[in-house]
C-alpha cells in the first residue's frame, strides 16, 4: 500500500526552508504590524508613518520572493508524479491568483495593502469593486491559488502539501487580522462621531 512517502521526498533540506518560510512571513508581518500599531517602532524608526510603512512593505514584498523561490527549489528536489501532472488546470489557477493578487495591489495601493491601518493611514472607506466583491481576502486566496496552480503544473505531491500550509496559515491569519483591522475603523468611526457630537454642543 502506498504512503505519502512514496510520493514526497522528506530528506532535502530545501523542503524544511520553504515550509519555514511560508510559516515565517505571516506570523512576521503580523507580529511586526502590532508592534506598530501599539508602540509606533517603524514610525519612530523611520521618521513618519508612511515612511515606516513604505520599509515594511519592502520587507514583506521581499520576503514574498524569498518565499517564492524556496518553494521552486523546494520542489525542483521532489519527485514527479504523473496524475498530480495538470498543466492546463495549474496555468489556470496561477493565471487567476495572479489576477486576484495584482488587482488586489492596485485597488488598495502600496499603503492599504501592506498594513497602512496598523500606521494610522485608514482608507476613506472599505474597497467594495473588483477583486473584493469577489472574495474579501484576494491576495489571501489568489496567492494560495498560485501555489497549487504551480504544484499541479510541476506535478509534484510536495507542492500540494505546501499549498495546504499556505492555506491553513492564511485562515488563521485572517481569524486573528480580521477582527483586529475591523476594531481599528470602528475606533475611528466612535472618534469621529465624538467630535461631531462635540460640534453640535
Amino acid at each position: 500500500m502506498a504512503s505519502l512517502a512514496d510520493f514526497v521526498d522528506f530528506s532535502p533540506r530545501s523542503l524544511t526552508l520553504a515550509a519555514a518560510s511560508i510559516a515565517f512571513n505571516p506570523i512576521f508581518w503580523n507580529v511586526v504590524a502590532r508592534a506598530e500599531y501599539s508602540n509606533h517602532i517603524l514610525t519612530r524608526i523611520f521618521g513618519g508613518p508612511y515612511r515606516g510603512c513604505y520599509a515594511l512593505a519592502v520587507t514583506i514584498f521581499s520576503l514574498g520572493i524569498l518565499r517564492d523561490h524556496l518553494y521552486q527549489v523546494a520542489l525542483d528536489e521532489q519527485p514527479f508524479y504523473a496524475p498530480v501532472h495538470q498543466p492546463l488546470v495549474g496555468s489556470v489557477l496561477f493565471a487567476v491568483g495572479s489576477v486576484l493578487v495584482l488587482s488586489s495591489m492596485w485597488a488598495l495601493g502600496v499603503t492599504g495593502t501592506y498594513l497602512g491601518d496598523y500606521f494610522g493611514i485608514l482608507m476613506d472607506a472599505p474597497v467594495t469593486g473588483f477583486p473584493f466583491n469577489v472574495t474579501g481576502s484576494p491576495m489571501y486566496w489568489g496567492s494560495t491559488l498560485n501555489f497549487l496552480g504551480v504544484a499541479l503544473y510541476r506535478g509534484k505531491v510536495a507542492g500540494l502539501l505546501l499549498t495546504a500550509q499556505v492555506f491553513a496559515l492564511y485562515w488563521f491569519a485572517l481569524k486573528w487580522e480580521d477582527p483586529f483591522t475591523a476594531e481599528i475603523y470602528a475606533k475611528r468611526e466612535r472618534e469621529r462621531a465624538k467630535k461631531a457630537g462635540g460640534k453640535r454642543q
